[in-house]
């Protein structure tokens, strides 16, 4: 558990969007907003024709030594191909997967390490599209 040690009274401010293609059509979206004062980042998954409400309340939270992602999801099609998550430079991540599997996935240099799955970082996607 990550204890909230930021000192920053946030102004967050629309910063741009990572676009998700399959086939060429766009499935869903990451808006990328970003704090006028400290320039940390956050981001919001959209998927196209869910609207379903999160459980948390404001901008969802990151720890310092992760990034967004986009996994990828190389065995599943559609809406449950992707998933935005949070990365660490190194170790492993656990994802829930639609068939409501838990996986444990290795990340090495901030990437998943994984023959059925992929990963972009949102840092190096803003204002573009990710075709999966």
């Amino acid at each position: 558990m990550s204890v909230d040690t930021e000192t920053c009274k946030h102004q967050i401010v629309y910063f741009g969007v990572t676009n998700v293609n399959y086939n060429q059509r766009t499935i869903g979206s990451v808006d990328v907003w970003r704090c006028a004062i400290c320039k940390k980042r956050f981001c919001e998954e959209k998927q196209l024709g869910i609207d379903s409400i999160v459980d948390y309340v404001g901008m969802p939270k990151i720890d310092p030594d992760e990034k967004w992602a986009v996994l990828v999801r190389k065995l599943f099609k559609g809406k449950d191909r992707w998933k935005l998550v949070r990365l660490k430079q190194n170790g492993t991540i656990k994802v829930e997967n639609p068939d409501d599997k838990v996986i444990e996935l290795p990340v090495k240099n901030f990437a998943v390490d994984d023959p059925n799955h992929a990963s972009f970082l949102i840092d190096d996607h803003i204002n573009k599209a990710i075709e999966i």
